[in-house]
């Protein structure tokens, strides 16, 4: 097991170093001049000159790639261009409201998607059956923004439960903070909950046709424990892999909804720097949402084993 989990953290590196590469160059090649946006149009070529000089942008992409890369590695990931703070403070500060989103979204599409899955296994080739199939297909089609405008409009305005904009961090208003990530939440819930429906139920469809199951109801098991002590556990790995992608796309960055909601997280930031071309801010949103991706993916894998021990590793 611990050369297995070594071999998985050193297949990693050669990853990590494309991600860095990547995400440096890809900034350079956008349109726009992140100096002269940042000066204003009526800036000088004095002033934009002055400024590429200060901050090091005269310099070959070579020379900016090598300086850059060493300062990654001494934990600085730059100066915002336009908030002209520590990108990694500023990082830090728009991490709770985004880790808090994924987690309140995945939670709901996972309590939504894996029971329905399982009903609709079970009934299979009924009416239940293609009534789960279609809440399902209807979570994976609707866009999360039309959802996102549908509970506004009803739980927000009509109603007036929930607020409809804005994030209060939990250590200002303590758990206050969360009637803020209700409607977003529920938003990207019910996406999710679609797309691991599908998958719980092709996985237990696929599971409760094998011979143990078959064995374990002539031995006079319970259907309860039949469904979710044998079933259910043996269909968890490619379930376990669909809400690992998923959890890793909510952590990255809920861009869409936390613009709609007017969430300061890491999608509103990414998108914000990617208007005004701030190059050390990009660089990290997009290396944070790389390491999330292999950090949920490492976990995944790892978590194959708690599921079928035949996979483990000596």
């Amino acid at each position: 097991m611990k050369k297995y989990i070594i071999k998985r953290i050193l297949l990693l590196i050669p990853i990590i170093a494309m991600v860095m590469i990547i995400s440096f160059f890809i900034t350079r090649i956008m349109p726009g001049d992140p100096i002269r946006m940042m000066l204003g149009d009526f800036a000088s070529e004095e002033q934009v000159l002055e400024a590429k000089i200060k901050l090091g942008y005269d310099k070959s992409l070579y020379q900016q790639f090598v300086i850059w890369l060493k300062n990654v590695f001494k934990g600085d990931l730059g100066v915002s261009l336009f908030l002209h703070k520590d990108v990694k403070e500023i990082m830090i500060s728009r991490l709770e409201p985004t880790i808090l989103l994924a987690i309140l979204g995945e939670s709901i599409g996972i309590l939504i998607g894996i029971p329905l899955g399982i009903i609709a296994a079970i009934n299979h080739k009924t009416k239940i059956d293609q009534m789960t199939i279609g809440i399902s297909l209807l979570g994976v089609s609707m866009p999360s923004f039309f959802l996102s405008l549908l509970l506004i409009l009803f739980f927000g305005q009509k109603l007036m439960w929930f607020p409809i904009y804005g994030y209060q961090s939990f250590f200002d208003i303590g758990f206050s903070c969360f009637k803020y990530l209700v409607l977003p939440s529920i938003a990207l819930g019910f996406m999710q909950s679609g797309i691991i429906a599908r998958m719980t139920r092709s996985s237990m469809l696929e599971v409760l046709n094998e011979d143990y199951i078959r064995t374990a109801r002539a031995k006079g098991i319970s259907e309860f424990f039949v469904i979710f002590f044998h079933a259910l556990k043996n269909a968890m790995i490619p379930i376990a892999t669909i809400i690992g992608f998923s959890m890793a796309v909510l952590l990255g960055g809920t861009w869409v909804i936390e613009s709609i909601f007017n969430i300061n997280g890491i999608g509103a930031l990414a998108i914000n720097s990617i208007i005004n071309r701030d190059y050390p801010v990009m660089q990290a949103c997009m290396i944070f949402s790389a390491f999330i991706y292999l950090f949920i993916n490492l976990v995944v894998d790892l978590s194959y084993v708690l599921f079928n021990p035949r996979l483990r590793v000596k």
